[in-house]
């Protein structure tokens, strides 16, 4: 299931990006923040929001928007789309459904070996106990 975030409803919020940096990082908003609401996003089907909101649940807030943000480069363009190729990324993980697991025994030369250490671990303990002197 293939999904990609609609560009229209991303927010984009500006700021100053935080850290060392000189005179550029003081002067020019170059940390970009995308905010997508999951819970009233009309291009998202009811499976996909119900599972994006348990699997992302501790990255949404409130009002039910998903936040990313991105200041590792000097650029505001390159920071937006770092930000927006992270939360496409986190979306798709999130969408992604689990493989089925196959139930599957162990084989008969492993639980045979698990049982001989057994007895064996068991034999070492029964020749550690005291022997009565009445036998």
């Amino acid at each position: 299931m293939s999904f990609t975030v609609p560009p229209d409803e991303l927010r984009f919020q500006v700021s100053r990006a935080g850290g060392p940096g000189g005179q550029h990082v003081n002067k020019t908003s170059t940390r970009v923040e995308v905010r997508w609401n999951v819970v009233r996003s009309p291009s998202l089907s009811e499976e996909q929001r119900e599972r994006l909101l348990r699997r992302l649940g501790n990255r949404i807030d409130s009002r039910g928007n998903l936040r990313v943000a991105a200041d590792e480069r000097r650029s505001q363009l390159q920071n937006r789309e770092a930000a927006v190729g992270r939360l496409t990324a986190l979306v798709a993980e999130a969408l992604k459904t689990p493989k089925p697991r196959k139930e599957t025994k162990p084989p008969r030369s492993a639980i045979e070996k698990r049982l001989a250490a057994k007895r064996q671990r068991s034999a070492l303990k029964r020749d550690r106990r005291q022997v009565d002197p009445e036998d």
